[in-house]
Parts: structure tokens; C-alpha cells; sequence
């Protein structure tokens, strides 16, 4: 005997609990009494609201994946570059892992992409503690100060010969020259080095929150177009 899914109105066996195609949990006919009992009945075990996410166990899935995603995602590494990659890949990871028992076996879109905004914001922490931590290092263990002081006046010169070029179509030279000099000296200053280098670092963590959100909804996207399991 066959039925229809109220939902996606697919074709499902009669002793399915759930749509193979959608996953909406399905009503079974009880003898007694000739009235309509839920799948959780059946079962005995409670069916959840696709839309919603269980935090206590999603929570153990995104500390698993996040952390080591934000290690590597940080500046610190040379795998940084790949940031990206890896905050979306650990974020479509935490999905998959907390839906592996979770009923019904599928999630929509905005709770995947929920799980992917807090394993973002977990790993684009980590990230950015990492690095500013490393620089710290690197300027006052290691006494590189002179050799990333140097490096930083090098990009603003620069970046002031591009800005005089740009600005000197809309004022005089000596306008613009003045102001850029203005800006050249906060930025070279301690107080502006540290903070163009948390700005920075804050600018990479929004980077990776990003990802892993369309990480997070790409993982509930392939739970719910997979199969599902027929009880």
C-alpha cells in the first residue's frame, strides 16, 4: 500500500515513518479506536521541528570542528591563506555530525546556517586570538620589531603614492599631500599600527563568519536532498 506526503506529495510506502524525498515525519493509522497516531508515538521517541537545533549536542559538533579550523585559519600558519575552506568546511562538518542522530534526519537551510554562524564566530575568535597573539610574540619575544616596522612603512608609502595620485585630481598637491602625510603619521604611530592590525584581523574573522554560515546552510542542503532512512 502507498500513500501520499502532504508536504511534497511524493509517493511513500505505508510503513515508512518519514518522506524519502522531503523527511516530514508521517501519520500512521492506529486499530485502536481507528484514530491517527503521530510517528513520535509509534516509535516512542520524540520527533523535532526541522527548523529548530538541539544547542546541547550541536554545541560538542561545532567545538570539535572549530577550534582546529580556527588554528589553522589564523595567521599564524601557513595554511591561513585556505581560511576560508577550512571555516566552511568544519562548519559543513558540525552539520552533518549533529544530524547523525538526530530525527528527523534532515535540518532546513536556517538551521544549518545558524550552526555554521556560531562555529564562525567560535573559530574567528580563535583565529584572531592566534594571531594577534603571534604577532606579539614575534614583535616582543623575538624582537622582530624593527624588521614588521619596517615592513609596515614600506606598504603605507605605498599606499600614500597611490592615494596623492588618486587625490590629486580632486584638490591641490599641497592639500593632498598634506593630508596624506597627516594620515601616514597616525598609522605610523604604535597606537595606529595596533590598531590597523586589529582592524585587520577583525576584517578576517567577518571573512570566515561568512563562510562558515554558507557552509552551515550547504550541509543542511545535502542532508535534506540525501535519502532518507525508511523505519
Amino acid at each position: 500500500m502507498e500513500i501520499t506526503c502532504t508536504r511534497c506529495h511524493q509517493t511513500i510506502q505505508a510503513d515508512n515513518c518519514y518522506c524519502p524525498t522531503c523527511g516530514l515525519p508521517q501519520l500512521v493509522w492506529s486499530s485502536e479506536g481507528g484514530t491517527s497516531v503521530g510517528v513520535a508515538e509509534r516509535l516512542n521517541e520524540p520527533v523535532r521541528d526541522a527548523s529548530s537545533v538541539d544547542w546541547k549536542v550541536a554545541l560538542r559538533a561545532v567545538l570539535m570542528l572549530a577550534i582546529p579550523a580556527g588554528v589553522l585559519s589564523s595567521e599564524a600558519t601557513p595554511f591561513g591563506l585556505f581560511g576560508m575552506f577550512w571555516m566552511a568546511g568544519a562548519a559543513l562538518l558540525a552539520v552533518l555530525v549533529y544530524m547523525r542522530r538526530r530525527r528527523p534526519g534532515w535540518i532546513t537551510m536556517g538551521a544549518g546556517a545558524r550552526i555554521g554562524l556560531v562555529t564562525g564566530l567560535l573559530g574567528g575568535w580563535m583565529a584572531f586570538a592566534i594571531s594577534g597573539s603571534a604577532l606579539y610574540v614575534q614583535r616582543f619575544v623575538f624582537h622582530q620589531a624593527d624588521q614588521i616596522d619596517g615592513d609596515w612603512k614600506t606598504a603605507l608609502l605605498a599606499s600614500q603614492a597611490m592615494t596623492q595620485q588618486w587625490m590629486a585630481g580632486m584638490t591641490t598637491p599641497e592639500i593632498a599631500q598634506a593630508q596624506t602625510a597627516k594620515s601616514l603619521a597616525i598609522a605610523l604611530s604604535p597606537e595606529g599600527h595596533a590598531a590597523w592590525a586589529a582592524v585587520g584581523f577583525a576584517g578576517d574573522a567577518m571573512f570566515l563568519l561568512f563562510f562558515a554560515v554558507a557552509g552551515g546552510a550547504l550541509g543542511a542542503r545535502i542532508m535534506a536532498r540525501a535519502k532518507r532512512p525508511e523505519v
